[in-house]
């Protein structure tokens, strides 16, 4: 329930912020949107350059779910 209430918290904000962004005007409060992992909710250790957290990219990248992605050995 408190991830659910975080998650739609979160998108009001990023689009509040897009939105101003789209008029010309200054951010209001810009510290508060951060970025959440989409599959579990997670706002640490996030990546952006997959858009998820690192535990969610470990379980997918293990499965082989995400393209490119394969596991070291050396």
């Amino acid at each position: 329930m408190a991830r659910t209430a975080l998650k739609v918290k979160n998108q009001k904000r990023k689009a509040r912020a897009t939105r101003q962004h789209a008029q010309g005007k200054k951010i209001t409060n810009s510290t508060k949107v951060y970025n959440i992992c989409p599959l579990c909710g997670k706002n640490g250790s996030y990546m952006r350059k997959f858009e998820m957290c690192r535990i969610c990219f470990r379980e997918l990248a293990s499965n082989g779910k995400i393209m490119g992605v394969t596991k070291s050995s050396w």
